[in-house]
Parts: structure tokens; sequence; C-alpha cells
């Protein structure tokens, strides 16, 4: 398996711009540069502008084809004072304190002044100072990284090309043709092809849901009477994940989550292979009939993943731009994921972790339906135009919470309950939930005391800052290692 570019060589962008610098200097246009290494000058153009990362392997050819080191190639230093501008520029507008002030985005050309570059982002980094130095500014680093990681996949729509292809490839080498779903000997195959067996106890640390002994590579999962079949494939593959996507040890908080969403990526990619699920999509876009359902029950993955994958492939490969939304049974977000454009609440600093979306949204109309259990579609108007959605209320653990997909009203035939009559204005807040007569406000106005119920999200319990940053955050290491002495003494 070819190396992946480490993600410290593509900080910013400025592996793009070292490209594009040396490429002119050695006088080569992209289709002469193409032809030099075997690849379409459209790809090298996506590589110079940061959409797409090269492996190790075309680092080297693109180096010898530009006469330099790949040292030079991979140097994280921009190669100008523009491309220095042209990414922090970038880098601002992935902000989503800057998606907030609700400004088009700005891609500078050629014939851009330096100068108008500079004064933009002067302008930004003092606009981004004051929020900090306001009273009640929020300074969570958690939600900061979160929010940085979301602006990031954004601007990818959601899609890893090259964790696709590290799945694909070990799909490959264990002869799984990506039709139906995962056998379990295959899914062991796959475990050994990665160097790895795996385990069912009954003692696993309540803290974790998968072990691994990197001494004498083993993965312990829970016993199947403790965990469910989708689930414990799940936690074999997305453990598998750190190892297949050569990750180490997190170093920060940013570095953590961001492990976290590849190596989940990745388990998608394995039960839901692209080559099997791209077909399946576009056979059912084609139909009006995409539903996270079929795709649930053709791959056999949880809903949550189903929804997950459509938003892995649907912008790249059917051109259908997404929505998600994991929330609470009150509507408190707890995961979060747009690129259609859907005016998601948010914080001070832009965050939707926390913050309860309105009324009028699906995954709070869904309990007022004649049947909470049964898929809700629905037409939504907000602030940012009309959105169509499917929400889904998950059920099993103390208290159910949904999980919605959706997107603009336009793409909504593409869907099944694309045609339905439910549509909800944005006013419908005050009319479903009725309003306050100034009789019960002065009668209880100052004589009511509700007590909030405690909540978990996604977030809670990673530390707060990246000092002493713990690797493994909420899981209790004494009692990992208490484990591994029982099961390898």
């Amino acid at each position: 398996m070819s190396e992946a570019l480490p993600s410290a060589s593509i900080e910013g962008g400025a592996f793009g711009h070292r490209l594009r610098h040396l490429r002119r200097r050695a006088g080569l246009t992209l289709a002469q540069l193409g032809a030099r290494v075997g690849r379409p000058a459209p790809y090298l153009s996506r590589v110079e502008n940061g959409h797409v990362e090269p492996r190790l392997s075309l680092v080297g050819e693109l180096a010898r084809s530009l006469g330099c080191a790949a040292s030079e190639l991979l140097d994280p230093t921009p190669p100008t004072r523009r491309a220095a501008l042209e990414i922090e520029l970038a880098r601002a507008q992935r902000d989503l304190r800057y998606a907030a002030l609700k400004l088009p985005a700005f891609r500078p050309s050629a014939n851009c002044p330096d100068e108008a570059l500079a004064h933009c982002l002067g302008l930004w980094r003092a606009y981004t100072d004051a929020s900090a130095s306001a009273p009640g500014a929020p300074a969570d680093p958690v939600r900061r990284a979160n929010a940085r990681l979301r602006a990031e996949m954004r601007e990818c729509d959601n899609y890893f090309g090259e964790i696709e292809d590290v799945a694909a490839e070990g799909l490959k080498a264990v002869d799984y043709s990506g039709s139906g779903p995962l056998p379990e000997r295959s899914l062991l195959d796959l475990t050994a092809h990665f160097g790895f067996s795996v385990e069912r106890v009954m003692d696993l640390p309540r803290s974790t849901r998968s072990v691994t002994d990197l001494r004498h590579r083993v993965i312990y999962v829970p016993q199947r009477n403790q965990m469910r079949t989708r689930s414990a494939r799940s936690a074999i593959l997305s453990t598998l994940g750190h190892f297949a996507l050569r990750h180490s040890d997190p170093a920060d908080l940013g570095d953590y989550l961001r492990q976290r969403v590849e190596s989940n990526y990745f388990a998608g990619a394995v039960l839901a292979p692209e080559s099997a699920a791209v077909p399946f999509l576009r056979q059912a876009r084609d139909a009006g009939d995409l539903s996270p359902e079929d795709f649930k029950e053709v791959f056999y993955v949880s809903y949550e993943m189903a929804a997950h994958r459509l938003t892995n492939l649907a912008t790249h490969h059917l051109d259908i731009p997404l929505h998600f939304l994991r929330t609470d049974d009150e509507g408190i977000v707890t995961k979060a994921y747009e690129n259609d454009g859907l005016p998601l609440p948010g914080g001070r600093d832009g965050a939707p972790e926390g913050q309860q979306v309105p009324d009028s949204w699906g995954p709070r109309q869904v309990f007022r339906s004649d049947d909470t259990y049964a898929l809700h579609y629905q037409f939504t108007e907000t602030s940012g135009g009309e959105y169509w959605c499917v929400t889904h209320v998950e059920t099993g653990q103390a208290s159910p919470y949904t999980l919605t997909l959706g997107t603009v009203e336009r793409y909504a035939r593409f869907f099944r309950g694309g045609d339905t009559g439910r549509r909800i204005p944005a006013d419908s807040d005050a009319r479903t939930r009725g309003p306050a007569t100034a009789e019960s406000r002065a009668r209880w106005e100052g004589h009511a005391w509700p007590s909030p119920r405690d909540r978990e999200f996604v977030l809670e319990g990673l530390p707060g800052d990246s000092e002493g940053f713990e690797p493994f955050p909420g899981v209790a290491m004494s009692e990992v290692y208490d484990f591994l002495e029982r099961h390898t003494s």
C-alpha cells in the first residue's frame, strides 16, 4: 500500500502553492507536467488548488520532473508572499465566524493586488481579535477545533478520496467485490491483511469500545451479547482505520478529532464501498428514490452510518449538496454537517453543537407527528431558503435521538419522500408552541424555576486545552493497562 502524503505537508494548502511555484519556475504548463508524471492536467490543477492530496509516490515523480528535491515540495512554508496571503484568506473563509457574516465567497483572481488581500486580512484579524475580547466570547478550544474540522469537511464536500483508495485497496487484497453486506470472513481477512487479529471478550473497560494490543497486534471488542453485530463491525473497522491510515498518537485536540473522523470514514468506506455504493445511489437518484433506509439495508449498516455515507458520496458523485444533523429529543445539536447553505444555529463562535434547532425543523416536528417512529418528511422555510429533509428517530438508549438528512428544495425530487405535502413555515415556532399571554406572563414571571436536564454532547469530556493533551480523552488508561495484563499474561 502506497503511503499518503503527511497532513503536515499540506497544511493550509502550501503544497499546492509550492507545486504551482516550482512548475512555473521550470517553465512547464499543467499539460506538460501531467505528461511527465502520467496524470491529466485537470487532476494536477486540483492538486495545486488544494482539492486533492497526492500520494508520496506522486510527490517523488513531481519532484523529479521539476528538477527539485521532494523535501522542497513538502516544505510547509508558503513559497511567496502572495501564496501566504491566499492561504490565510482561504483559511479565514473556512472559519465559521466568517460564514456567520453571510458574505459572498472571495476568490482572488491573478489580477487582484497583494495590497487588497492584505487589507482584507487586516480587517479579518481586527474583527476576530475584537470578537475574542468581547464579554462572554467563548474561548473553548474544543469548539474551535471542531469548528475548524467541520469547515475543512465542508471545503472538500465531506469526500476523502485518499481514504476511499485505502479502503478499496484493502478490499481488493481480500477479494471482496463490495456487493452486499461485508461477510464476517472478509472482515477478519481484512483485519489480518493489516496485520491484526480480533478477539471478543467480556471484560472490556467500560470507557472503551475496543482496545488494541500493539505488541501482539490484537484488537479486543465486546462479545456479541454486549454489542450488536453492526456496532461491532463498525468498532473493529474504525479501530483498524487508525492503523490503515497510519495514524500516530494525536498531538493535540484538532489532531484527535480529525483522526476520529478519518477512522470512522474508513469504516464506512469498507462497509459500503465506493465502487458498489455509487452505482446504487445513481440508480436510486435517477428513479427519484434516494433513501438512507435502503442504503442501510443493502449494506447492513446503521441508519446513522448510511446517512453519513450519503454525505460522503452524494455531492462528489451526484452533484447533490446535503446537510446532516444528529440532535436529542429536544432538538439540541450533537453533530452537524452542511454544504447546502442550511443556516445552522450557532453561538458567538458559530458552532452549532449544544444549540437548539428551530421548532419548525424536522428534528423537533417529528415528535409532533402522528407516528413519531416512522420516517418523517417535510419542507421547511428558513432564513436561507426552503429545505427538504427526512428525520429518523433512533431508540434503544436512555432517551431517543434524531438523525436528519436534507437538501435544498430543488433537489428533493431525487429523494424518497421528496413529494411530501408537509410544508412548515418559518413562523411555525410561535404557532406550534402557543404564545404566552400577557396574563400568564404576569402571573409566573419571577415565580418559575425550571431545572434543565443534563445532556451529553459529543464534545463533552474532552480536555480544555492542548497543553498536556491526553491522546485518548475520556479513557481510563489504568483500566486499559490492567485489561491487557489479564489478556496477555
